[in-house]
């Protein structure tokens, strides 16, 4: 995939439950204060860390505060070489009101 797609919650949902990578885009205090859990504060100063790591077959969720910034991570991430690359819908936000369970600090 050259290109990301947009998912709802429902999708990320299932993704989440077959092993996906899940990025945070927010600023480091909003994350620390609370994220989906499982996910990976992403941001330019870790970028070339995350790159060495990251795992370029599994599919990747990129999430932001209302799912409108993801969508420019999400197309940079793909051009990097990430196979399958997803922006959540709604972002943090709406991933908060729907599964406040499947969230952590």
């Amino acid at each position: 995939m050259s290109e990301y797609r947009c998912i709802n919650i429902d999708q990320a949902c299932e993704l989440i439950e077959q092993g996906v990578q899940i990025v945070d885009i927010r600023d480091e205090g909003s994350y620390k204060e609370l994220h989906i859990s499982q996910s990976y504060n992403l941001n330019n100063h870790n970028m070339p860390d995350y790159m060495a790591q990251a795992d370029f077959d599994k599919p990747l969720i990129v999430c932001c505060y209302h799912g409108i910034s993801s969508q420019s991570a999400a197309a940079y991430l793909a051009h990097q070489g990430f196979d399958e690359v997803y922006s959540l819908d709604g972002g943090f936000e709406a991933w908060r009101a729907q599964c406040p369970d499947r969230c952590e600090r």
